[in-house]
């Protein structure tokens, strides 16, 4: 195990440690971009949907046809 936090540091100049907190930096980083973009779209969606004025296809007020 100790073998292999020495193959990564030599690799790259940098202890694993660090290395793992920039890749944990960089996905938390990207998870919010990726939730602040899904809540926009939700909102979009949300938005456009309620200020639509068109009558429910499941309205019931309408005298049923034929009587």
């Amino acid at each position: 195990m100790k073998d292999e936090k020495d193959k990564y540091q030599a690799q790259s100049g940098k202890p694993a440690k660090d290395l793992r907190r920039e890749r944990l930096k960089h996905a938390l980083r990207e998870n919010l971009k990726r939730r602040k973009s899904q809540a926009r779209e939700r909102d979009d969606f949300t938005m456009a949907s309620s200020s639509s004025d068109d009558v429910s296809p499941h309205d019931r007020s309408e005298k049923t046809p034929g009587k």
